[in-house]
């Protein structure tokens, strides 16, 4: 993931200007338009009917133990 500091450091080399963390975050927000984003970890083929089925059916079993 890119953080601030991540993303001063690559502009620095590249413009010659060493940006503070406040200046990328308004760089980035201001004048690009970004916002923070954080990709969900979560399969595409993740099927919620069959994940609560399990947690009703078998992790009580799981959780009991032997």
């Amino acid at each position: 993931m890119w953080t601030l500091e991540r993303f001063g450091a690559v502009v620095t080399p590249t413009t010659g200007a060493v940006l503070s963390g406040a200046s990328v975050w308004r760089l980035l927000t201001g004048r690009l338009g970004s916002s923070m984003q954080r990709p969900e970890r979560r399969a595409v083929e993740r099927d919620e009917s069959e994940i609560a089925r399990w947690i009703a059916h078998e992790w009580p079993g799981i959780k009991e133990g032997p």
